[in-house]
């Protein structure tokens, strides 16, 4: 779990495809692997501990203090669901460690567990913020809603606007947080990882759950004055 304050930014080393990744019954297999350099990130650090890339959580499956650079798999899921796979060398990527038990949440709960991606369509500046308008999916947009919760490369933010039959959201940057994650390097065109607040994807599923048995005694209770109705 994590907050969505993003520690720091880190740097592409690598993105790599490999074939002698040891799986599990001690075959290889192909795969991906992310290297990246930092430093704060490797305070604590551990192998199999998660980090936070730009939203998205992953096992740390290398570490080399030295030269402060940790290494981790990408799953096909996550080149799917996220822009992680068209990293290049020397793109910056925002970073946090999985957060205490106990410890102060300044953000929101961030699982990093990417829904999919937005498109920035419009940037603007007012004062000294910085807006960006972000074009989803219906899927993703139905989740979304006007000073709501939303971790945007893994940073939490809250919703400006959003237009429900145009299929966009806006969300801004105050000037500390411009200067700590790297959406503001972000250019129209750009894509972001996105995960909508998971309490709505809760909510959702217990009112699904309960919708058939309240339409059931909306029957029964229907059925009942029928009957009494007859009975006069």
């Amino acid at each position: 779990m994590f907050t969505g304050i993003v520690e720091e930014m880190g740097e592409v080393v690598s993105l790599t495809q490999r074939d002698d990744m040891p799986l599990w019954d001690g075959t290889k297999g192909s795969g991906t692997e992310l290297t990246v350099k930092a430093s704060i990130m490797m305070e604590g650090a551990y192998l199999g501990c998660s980090i936070c890339v730009s939203g998205v959580c992953l096992t740390a499956t290398e570490l080399d203090y030295d030269e402060s650079i940790f290494r981790v798999g990408l799953a096909p899921e996550t080149i799917r669901r996220t822009y992680l796979g068209d990293l290049k060398t020397g793109d910056a990527v925002n970073l946090e460690r999985a957060s205490e038990i106990g410890g102060r949440n300044s953000g929101h709960f961030v699982q990093g567990h990417v829904d999919d991606t937005g498109e920035i369509i419009d940037r603007w500046t007012d004062e000294d913020s910085l807006f960006f308008k972000i074009k989803v999916t219906p899927d993703v947009l139905a989740y979304i809603v006007p000073k709501g919760f939303i971790a945007i490369d893994g940073t939490s933010l809250t919703v400006c606007e959003v237009d429900y039959q145009e299929k966009w959201f806006t969300f801004m940057l105050v000037e500390y947080t411009q200067k700590k994650i790297i959406v503001p390097a972000k250019k129209v065109g750009d894509r972001v990882n996105l995960e909508v607040d998971v309490l709505g994807k809760y909510s959702e599923n217990a009112l699904a759950a309960l919708i058939p048995r309240l339409e059931a005694l909306e029957a029964k209770v229907e059925s009942l004055e029928k009957a009494l109705v007859a009975g006069k």
